[in-house]
């Protein structure tokens, strides 16, 4: 049970812990407070989804956890969780949708394909259609999102995202300026083997009661090969980001920064 005379703090704390357990194993506190930020970010529209990754809870648990903190006032209503293909989100479909929208019209984000084949990643215009079609779907997705009230259950998306390149899905819902493509037909291996990248890092400092946490809501990579082609999705992005801090008092210490590193192999 989570009581009402907690802070903030503790209730977000409480509800990772009574709904995300795993077996006998509990997030700690200090994760606890990263996702919290996290949803708190999600639910401001500084960032459209969460991709929830700490720890292995399923998709029911996350929503278990989410209402909780819907029916303690922590976040919004508005949120929701989807289920692809047994990754786990918890959206803000008020800015997904935007977000999506202005992909759709005004090509905000590049689409890199680094297919195994390739000898390097390149900027690709031929998928357009095959974009434009998940796109189109995602929206639809979004709508009977709409028509949910205070969803109980998660929102399972079915046989439609197996055709899905879940890579490029994930870079579009999680707001990225650049989102990588491969052909998952040939192969799920990538040519971006030992190819210098630029990480791009965006954290904050959340404000929870007495104690400040940093966090990271970001974090993505452009080969640098590619930096000159994509600077202008890089600019877009970060000034938008920029600008949505502003219309908050929640987070604080916007920083972003940037690095660059080369790995023997690349997971997406």
């Amino acid at each position: 049970m989570i009581y009402a005379d907690m802070s903030t703090q503790e209730l977000f704390v409480a509800a990772a812990r009574k709904s995300l357990s795993v077996g006998k194993k509990s997030l700690s506190a200090p994760q606890s407070l990263d996702l919290a930020a996290q949803v708190s970010a999600v639910d401001l529209g500084l960032k459209p989804a969460l991709l929830y990754d700490s720890n292995s809870a399923s998709s029911e648990q996350v929503q278990q956890y989410l209402s909780s903190l819907q029916s303690s006032q922590l976040v919004s209503k508005s949120l929701l969780t989807l289920d692809l293909n047994g990754n786990t989100l918890i959206v803000n479909p008020v800015t997904v949708g935007s977000n999506l929208e202005q992909v759709l019209h005004d090509s905000v984000v590049a689409m890199i394909n680094v297919c195994h084949s390739l000898e390097k990643p390149t900027i690709t215009d031929l998928l357009r259609g095959e974009l434009k079609s998940m796109i189109q779907d995602l929206l639809h997705l979004l709508r009977r999102f709409e028509q949910l009230t205070e969803a109980e259950k998660p929102l399972y998306v079915g046989g439609k995202c197996e055709e899905w390149n879940l890579c490029t899905v994930f870079g579009l819902l999680l707001g990225y300026p650049v989102t990588y493509w491969f052909d998952q037909t040939k192969s799920f291996e990538n040519c971006l083997s030992m190819t210098p990248l630029m990480v791009t890092t965006a954290a904050a400092t959340w404000q929870a009661d007495t104690t400040d946490h940093r966090c990271c809501l970001y974090s993505f990579s452009i080969p640098a090969v590619l930096l000159e082609e994509t600077q202008s999705n890089l600019e877009h992005w970060g000034l938008g980001l920029k600008e949505k801090f502003k219309q908050q008092n929640v987070l604080k210490d916007l920083s972003v920064c940037q690095t660059t590193v080369t790995l023997p192999s690349v997971c997406l």
